[in-house]
């Protein structure tokens, strides 16, 4: 009778702290505001960038990660517009052969990012099938890459910080699609 009573004091010790971990890790995801935007931003592989973009848009006070993840889609997309632009205004002024065809691919590259990878991925959220708005996140990330990529054997890179940034937010985003999954 002891071992019996024992046994259940046990199980029902253990069934109230698989409640309180289920129950604490549900409410890490599912809160509101800066502690939500902290715990979110902890699983993604840029901390402070995702900390500092979502915090600077009002709507994340009261966003859950649905909401973050809208938030930091619509920051990327602003940040690829304007790296496309900026990619634009260096096509008008180069005169480097190699930098002009370069610089034509990071166009093709961030028109789809702009057009299709970030759209992609709102949609996703919006529609609440997150499986493809990691996928177009993570599309934006690796176009921002190949764009990189194009100027290995240019003496500069002069997109690099923007192009870094779009790829890095790429990421985050993808990152807190993910935990939608």
């Amino acid at each position: 009778m002891k071992n019996t009573f024992s046994l259940a004091l046990l199980q029902l010790s253990f069934c109230f702290t698989f409640f309180a971990l289920t129950h604490i890790s549900a409410l890490e995801l599912h809160g509101h505001g800066a502690s939500l935007i902290e715990t979110t931003c902890q699983r993604t592989p840029f901390y402070n960038l995702c900390v500092s973009t979502l915090r600077s848009d009002p709507r994340s006070s009261g966003a859950d990660v649905a909401g973050l993840a809208r938030i930091g889609a619509d920051k990327l997309k602003a940040k690829a517009t304007a790296t496309l632009r900026q990619i634009t205004a260096l096509l008008k002024v180069t005169k480097d052969p190699n930098l002009t065809t370069a610089l034509r691919e990071c166009v093709d590259y961030y028109n789809a990012i702009v057009k299709y990878d970030i759209p992609e991925a709102v949609e996703a959220v919006v529609k609440g099938d997150p499986k493809f708005g990691v996928e177009g996140a993570t599309d934006a990330a690796n176009e921002a890459d190949a764009c990189g990529r194009g100027f290995k054997n240019q003496p500069r890179f002069p997109i690099y910080d923007s192009n870094k940034v779009v790829h890095d937010l790429s990421a985050v985003v993808a990152s807190i699609v993910q935990l939608l999954l």
